[in-house]
């Protein structure tokens, strides 16, 4: 049995219509016949969702328990044992009820795929894992239920519901998405125009990448290489130069003119050695671009323009970016250069912009490491100026007739021969002298058109002419090679230098060290390879590029590090002088694998020796701190089951108010105990809303004696952005703590002030205080001044009401109160508006506004962003 197919309807807010079209598809299919149920939807109270439901076979819910209240969930055994041909299930982002077969429905979906069951499913574009963070900050409100970014992406279709913001607005108004009574409060917090514009449009960006990704799919099966001008895409030709950043510049101010514009960087490397360009400015291009929003791509090809061309229509570019030439005016006797060559091969649908910039015509330099050999283009030249060169200079000497002398027409033979070795080398050159005496010899040393010579004095001056084109074409090919051979040692040294100060400065991962590598030789992937012995398998380490090798005999080029570690290159062989550089990668490649697994470790070794120290504290704090309270309440129910003595009313009272302290007390400490296993896991989620301070303060301090604190929090400081359950037990541990060190009959001062955007509770008290060096420390689990009375805490109330506020997005520090005592600062965001709204704010609801029919009851003073689904 194959694979179901899954379609996902996409919204960019609840009341969409998602939930609508969904089940107007499943009519339509039941209507052809086909084998539709619903497995889970939910109505939501609406009128017309519940009129679409009529007539539509509903598999029964299963009924779970969760903290005293009973919820149902869509049963996937039951579905599976149904079998129908298309299953319907609603809100795919949903967290089940503890109990359930999967914790998330995307994973009950998965398992109705599985079984070959096609599935039609909904979700809001603030359900995608991968988008929270950016919808936080749109809306103020982090989402909970989240669905990861490839389930969705993997889906068969992907249906967009769309809908204007103003349109969305007026059906909420009309009582068509939540009830009467929310429809306020929705409207001025999460369903505000704004929002709901800047969902739209990330529902919109979304949808469009993955209909490029259809695209690009479609063009590849169908061997499509003409563009389509569906979306401006940029295409940045780099060579490695300082001209590269301009360039990439100039692409991303032509990109901000049309929304959706892509950039693409692409450097493309021949395949004859270490790349022509230095590798420390391809980084810095790298950086720049990726800074900018676009992407970068390494690419092999011998002939540029053609390569760029095919990278440009491969990726559906529209327009491609090159920079004016470096070469100076006589360089383009060699060819029209890359720039001309684009503009002419493009076709009608790619525009090329050529760009100024300093480096223009002021030459290219030495070539930074392309070794010893030269091109076939420059091999070709120097063949044909050192064999067709001769034969047309002795054409033209003839024609003309000039008598210009044995010695001028030398001359002129032995430029040739110059010219041939500077293009091609010493083989070429050796042939031009050796053509070039024979012409000489033929056509200008008397007796003429015979081999033969009858002056001696001409056979000295043609040795001479043989000799001295020897010597030149031998010391300019001698030149040619030690600048090559120069430029390849600096770009060797550069490589070398460039590779340790990063590896040395812990900058490199292993998968970035592997790209250096394909990148600098140009090849399609690099893989670590590594063995537990001589007789185990190869593993993979780490890869980059398509299809690596698993073992270094697969590969084209393989460079063993050790016994059991191997570098394996694929996509050509290499050079014996490349060998060198790539040796060093290798070994760099071990070190830095081993310093990854060192740090692992180390973070391990960290993590558990935190664990000892909170265990061997926690015992501690057991042994002693949580014992005291216990003591007191044993002994004094002990003296009130004792028959031997009669005691008075007041002595009842005395004993069972030390029973109530005792348990308030232990209370109280095991709450800190349980504060801080939560920021120890890091199970603390935040609520985060707008909250007034007046608020809360005040019910910090029920929990210290009468008197012993006061307040002064003035009614017109902005509200804060903060959880209101959190910071009411930082306050109070705080406060606690400043009144147990506070002198008698002296209260602690809670004040609060605005500075700019931040809010400020501080909390004074006029204690013994705390060195400097120990401010940090106070904060640390477990730590107590070395003054504090045993039983008088297990020294965790500072640090949870650390874990607390830096939860939320606030920092806590102390400081020295001026005349002695120590101030707690507490900095807490303030919030954007100013005006006080007389409620909360909703966070976005699910389609139905209120809790999902999975999700635990939210506690009385929890923001609604609980209850999102």
């Amino acid at each position: 049995m194959g694979r179901g197919k899954l379609r996902i309807y996409l919204g960019a807010a609840p009341g969409v219509g998602k939930t609508y079209a969904m089940l107007s598809e499943a009519h339509r299919r039941v209507e052809r016949g086909t084998d539709c149920v619903v497995a889970f939807v939910e109505h939501h109270h609406r009128p017309r969702t519940e009129a679409l439901l009529r007539g539509l076979e509903q598999v029964p819910r299963r009924t779970l328990e969760h903290r005293g209240a009973a919820f149902t969930e869509m049963d996937v055994d039951a579905v599976l044992a149904r079998c129908p041909g298309v299953a319907l299930v609603d809100e795919l982002a949903h967290t089940n009820v503890p109990g359930s077969r999967n914790a998330k429905r995307w994973q009950d979906v998965e398992a109705l795929l599985a079984a070959g069951i096609d599935v039609i499913s909904t979700v809001n574009i603030q359900h995608l894992e991968s988008l929270g963070d950016v919808v936080e900050s749109i809306t103020g409100v982090r989402q909970q239920e989240t669905v990861p970014d490839e389930v969705v992406r993997h889906a068969d279709q992907i249906e967009l519901v769309d809908m204007s913001p103003q349109a969305l607005r007026r059906r909420m108004a009309h009582g068509n998405v939540y009830q009467p009574d929310q429809v306020d409060a929705a409207l001025s917090n999460y369903f505000r125009p704004g929002n709901l514009t800047a969902l739209r449009e990330l529902a919109l960006l979304w949808t469009a990448d993955r209909v490029d990704e259809y695209l690009r799919q479609y063009r590849g099966e169908h061997g499509i290489r003409s563009t389509w001008q569906a979306r401006e895409r940029i295409v940045v030709g780099l060579t490695g130069g300082p001209e590269g950043r301009t360039l990439i510049r100039r692409a991303a101010r032509l990109a901000e003119k049309g929304a959706g514009s892509e950039v693409l960087a692409v450097y493309i490397a021949r395949s004859d050695g270490l790349t022509a360009a230095s590798p420390k400015e391809l980084a810095v291009q790298r950086t720049l671009v990726e800074d900018l929003g676009g992407t970068f791509h390494h690419v092999i090809g011998d002939d540029i323009p053609s390569a760029l061309l095919d990278f440009a229509r491969g990726v559906n570019a529209t327009q491609i970016v090159l920079g004016s030439s470096r070469r100076k005016t006589w360089q383009y006797v060699f060819g029209p250069g890359v720039g001309a060559t684009v503009a002419r091969e493009s076709g009608p649908d790619l525009d090329v912009h050529i760009v100024t910039h300093e480096e223009a015509a002021k030459g290219r330099g030495l070539p930074v490491a392309r070794g010893a050999r030269l091109g076939r283009s420059r091999l070709v030249a120097g063949w044909l100026v050192g064999v067709v060169g001769p034969a047309l200079l002795t054409l033209l000497l003839s024609r003309v007739n000039a008598d210009l002398g044995l010695a001028n027409n030398m001359l002129l033979f032995l430029a040739l021969n110059v010219a041939a070795a500077l293009l091609g080398g010493l083989f070429p050159a050796l042939a031009s002298a050796a053509l070039g005496s024979l012409l000489l010899n033929w056509f200008f040393t008397p007796p003429i058109h015979r081999i033969t010579i009858a002056d001696p004095k001409n056979i000295v001056a043609i040795a001479v002419f043989f000799f001295v084109a020897m010597s030149v074409a031998s010391v300019v090919d001698l030149a040619a090679r030690r600048t090559h051979q120069a430029a390849r040692l600096r770009a060797e040294s550069e490589t070398l230098s460039l590779l340790a100060g990063s590896v040395l400065r812990g900058e490199t991962t292993v998968e970035a060290l592997l790209q250096r590598v394909r990148e600098t030789f140009s090849m399609d992937s690099v893989a670590l390879l590594e063995r537990a012995g001589d007789l185990e398998p190869w593993t993979s380490a780490a890869s980059v590029g398509p299809y690596p090798a698993a073992r270094p005999e697969d590969a084209d080029v393989d460079m063993p590090v050790n016994d059991r570690l191997a570098l394996a290159l694929t996509g050509r062989v290499l050079p014996a002088e490349d060998r060198r550089v790539l040796g060093a990668f290798a070994a760099q490649a071990a070190v830095v694998l081993d310093r990854q697994r060192l740090v692992g470790q180390a973070e391990e070794a960290r993590k558990l020796a935190e664990g000892n120290k909170i265990r061997t504290s926690l015992l501690a704090a057991v042994s002693h701190d949580l014992r005291t309270p216990l003591a007191g309440i044993k002994a004094a129910v002990s003296s009130l089951r004792s028959d031997d003595v009669e005691w008075s009313e007041e002595d009842v009272a005395a004993l069972l108010e030390g029973i109530e302290d005792g348990a308030d007390r232990l209370d109280h400490l095991v709450g800190n105990l349980l504060d801080m296993s939560r920021l120890q896991t890091g199970t603390v989620t935040p609520l985060i809303r707008d909250i007034d301070l007046d608020e809360v303060v005040p019910m910090a301090l029920g929990g210290v004696p009468e008197g012993s604190a006061e307040l002064d929090v003035p009614e017109t400081l902005p509200m804060v952005r903060v959880d209101k359950g959190l910071l009411e037990r930082a306050v109070a541990n705080i406060v606690e703590n400043g009144v147990k060190y506070s002198p008698e009959g002296v209260p602690v001062v809670v004040a609060a002030s605005a500075l700019g955007d931040r809010v400020e509770v501080r909390v004074v008290d006029r204690g013994p205080g705390v060195p400097d060096e120990g401010k940090d420390g106070i904060f640390e689990p477990f730590q107590r001044l070395g003054d504090a009375p045993r039983g008088a805490g297990v020294g965790l109330g500072l640090a949870v009401a650390r874990g607390f506020v830096e939860a939320m997005g606030g920092t806590i520090s102390a400081e020295d109160t001026p005349g002695g005592g120590l101030t707690m600062v507490l900095t807490l965001r303030a919030a954007s508006g100013a005006a006080r709204p007389a409620g909360p704010p909703p966070g976005p609801p699910s389609d139905a506004g209120t809790a999902s029919s999975g999700a635990a009851p939210a506690a009385p003073d929890a923001a609604p962003a609980s209850t999102v689904s």
